[in-house]
């Protein structure tokens, strides 16, 4: 089972930058996709960004392209979330999220499939 320790939340004016780190034991760690989520109150928690085990494989929603930047460190088990121009409607609980498989999928890389998180770290931006 993965353990998984978000941490780098905060407040944060628009346009200001963020960067989310999460933290993975517990299994080999290079072998697994990873993926961000957030969720706000009173809905349900969505996709954000995935990146697979392999080189380079990412995908992102719509809503944060361009903007927000997924990478990994295989040597420290450590996947970050790196968040440009900020805006209010990117507020929520940020999760770190691990699939139950090694490997990446297309379904995986969507965002589907995902069983193990982290406990979230809280993010603010203000108008």
């Amino acid at each position: 089972q993965v353990q998984l320790v978000e941490s780098g939340g905060g407040l944060v004016q628009a346009g200001g930058s963020l960067r989310l780190s999460c933290a993975a034991s517990g299994r080999t760690f290079s072998s697994y996709a990873m993926g961000w989520f957030r969720q706000v109150p009173g809905k349900e928690r969505e996709f954000v960004a995935t990146r697979g085990s392999g080189v380079g494989t990412t995908n992102y929603a719509d809503s944060v392209k361009g903007r927000f930047t997924i990478s990994r460190d295989n040597a420290k088990n450590t996947v970050y979330l790196h968040m440009n121009t900020l805006q209010p409607e990117d507020t929520a609980v940020y999760y770190c999220g691990a699939p139950p498989r090694s490997g990446t999928s297309y379904g995986i890389l969507k965002g589907e499939g995902y069983e193990s998180w982290g406990q979230g770290t809280q993010v603010t931006v203000s108008s």
